[in-house]
């Protein structure tokens, strides 16, 4: 337990300084170093591929798995960007700053940064090490809800980095709600990829549907 603890820790203090100190510099090159590290003291600490996720014959699966969550994301974000214009409320959800880059950096945005710096990094962290950490001590009902609070706890700083860019305070009644329900909706996102990471058996299909969430609601909400 106090293995687990002491991950999730360092996983939250990482996202305060990483959001509010070191901001964007080196944003995906870092995130794969850290990936390289996670994994190296992972293995080191006799956690295993399977216990990972990265066995290589549970591909297949994660693949599978994965593939049909990217189709039913994208008939969810489709549906939203249909409606953005009837329903204010639908546009509100898909809006996202990010959504104002050039056509180059949109395409970076969801083909190098989040796939390699944020699906990549999150997947191996949460999904992985820290649900394999938590397993080795709790029952998977335990760590399966524990590491999806750890992921929502995860998401304060860039939350509270977006609303400042938005010119809300992040300490104000507005700015609170927001960092409360961002992690409430982060959290039950952790649960929806845990529950793929625990179907198939792989990364893979956590790490798509990541992807998906991320890059096509990009996507969408500069389509909107």
């Amino acid at each position: 337990m106090g293995a687990a603890l002491a991950v999730s820790a360092g996983l939250v203090v990482w996202s305060l300084i990483a959001n509010l100190v070191i901001g964007d510099t080196a944003y995906t090159l870092r995130n794969l170093l850290l990936t390289a590290g996670l994994l190296i003291a992972a293995r080191r600490a006799g956690i295993g591929a399977t216990a990972l996720g990265l066995a290589r014959e549970r591909v297949s699966d994660g693949l599978r798995w994965g593939a049909g969550a990217v189709v039913a994301i994208t008939i969810v974000l489709a549906g939203g960007v249909a409606f953005a214009e009837a329903l204010p409320f639908v546009s509100s959800l898909l809006a996202d700053e990010r959504a104002q880059l050039g056509g180059s950096a949109l395409a970076a945005a969801m083909l190098v940064r989040i796939p390699l710096g944020t699906a990549l990094f999150e997947e191996v962290a949460f999904r992985g090490v820290l649900l394999a950490v938590f397993l080795r001590c709790c029952s998977p009902k335990v760590a399966v809800l524990a590491s999806s609070v750890v992921f929502g706890l995860w998401h304060i700083a860039p939350t509270a980095v977006s609303l400042q860019l938005n010119e809300i305070a992040p300490t104000s009644p507005a700015g609170l709600a927001a960092i409360v329900g961002g992690v409430v909706v982060t959290t039950v996102a952790g649960l929806a990829f845990t529950w793929l990471r625990w179907r198939s058996g792989s990364l893979l299909a956590p790490l798509l549907a990541h992807w998906a969430t991320n890059a096509l609601g990009l996507l969408a909400a500069a389509s909107t």
